[in-house]
């Protein structure tokens, strides 16, 4: 193809795809069905995992959770079924362990069959600054909330590009986009997990698997225990998220094959500047909005609501 004609159709294509964006503001986008299909959520203990779960098993779908807290897969799986969920299996597993995440995989392939919907949603935070952290609640944070991901993908990828049917989740966050004083490891493993998850979907697109999608999930801080005490500036402009209202959002978005979710809506406009002002404004506007203190009074999830 030369270059004026294929310059046409970048422009002709842009124009359409810019029409459709606005049209769906107005017109949501259609809703799959997902009855049926395998589920598999890594954190499912308790929190977003749990409530993910709960969606999920109202859809009619089969669920396999992952968590290393076996009494909080227990009731996950209890109101699960109560739900609707035609099928659910529960596995202790630490995500952070490759060895592991391989075993219990092979597992779950043999005793349920090949997942068709992977949330990779566990995660954790040191909530330390980084010279006070300790080596290895870092490498922890990495192995979980980054490697964790290389792992379940490796290990349920082949029968999604096989079948050209499947989508991958991230559950990430807007600490993926934009770094947070006090924030250094969680920041470095959400970014990762952004590009990551960024990077095996264009090799999707790229190969014809078209039928494998991708979401990346975005949201600022929600309140599960995990980020206890932090506060935000704004709460008007940037609010401590309902678990409800993320969960709700996270499900249309993969129902409707979006892939990119940031939560809220204010966020999208926060990295798009943070991407295009001089640096010296965008410091001058992260500590308008608080970055530079969120995490003063971090206390973090407590014993008893792990």
């Amino acid at each position: 193809m030369n270059f004026f004609l294929e310059t046409l159709q970048v422009l002709l294509l842009s124009l359409w795809y810019n029409v459709e964006a606005f049209v769906h503001l107005f017109i949501p986008a259609s809703r799959k069905n997902v009855a049926g299909e395998v589920v598999l959520i890594t954190g499912a203990g308790s929190g977003i995992g749990r409530l993910m779960a709960l969606e999920f098993a109202g859809l009619g779908t089969a669920l396999v959770l992952w968590d290393i807290n076996q009494e909080g897969m227990k009731e996950t799986a209890r109101l699960a079924k109560e739900r609707g969920a035609i099928r659910v299996h529960y596995y202790l597993c630490d995500c952070s362990d490759k060895t592991e995440v391989y075993r219990v995989a092979d597992q779950v392939k043999r005793e349920v069959g090949d997942v068709s919907i992977l949330v990779n949603n566990a995660g954790i935070v040191t909530g330390k600054k980084f010279m006070d952290a300790p080596d290895s609640l870092i490498e922890k944070t990495m192995e979980v909330n980054t490697m964790a991901h290389f792992w379940t993908y490796k290990a349920f990828l082949p029968a999604m590009m096989a079948n050209n049917h499947g989508h991958l989740v991230s559950i990430a966050s807007t600490a993926g986009l934009i770094g947070v004083n006090g924030l250094a490891d969680y920041c470095a493993s959400k970014f990762a997990a952004v590009g990551f998850a960024e990077s095996v979907g264009l090799e999707m697109l790229a190969s014809g698997k078209d039928g494998v999608k991708t979401t990346i999930v975005c949201p600022y801080f929600i309140n599960t225990g995990m980020f206890d005490g932090c506060q935000t500036k704004w709460p008007r402009l940037m609010p401590i998220l309902n678990p409800d209202y993320v969960v709700k959002k996270i499900i249309q978005a993969i129902l409707t094959d979006q892939v990119y979710l940031l939560m809220p809506k204010s966020m999208y406009l926060i990295t798009g500047l943070k991407n295009i002002l001089p640096m010296k404004q965008g410091i001058l506007l992260g500590q308008y909005l608080g970055a530079f203190n969120l995490m003063d009074s971090f206390k973090g999830r407590s014993k008893k609501q792990e």
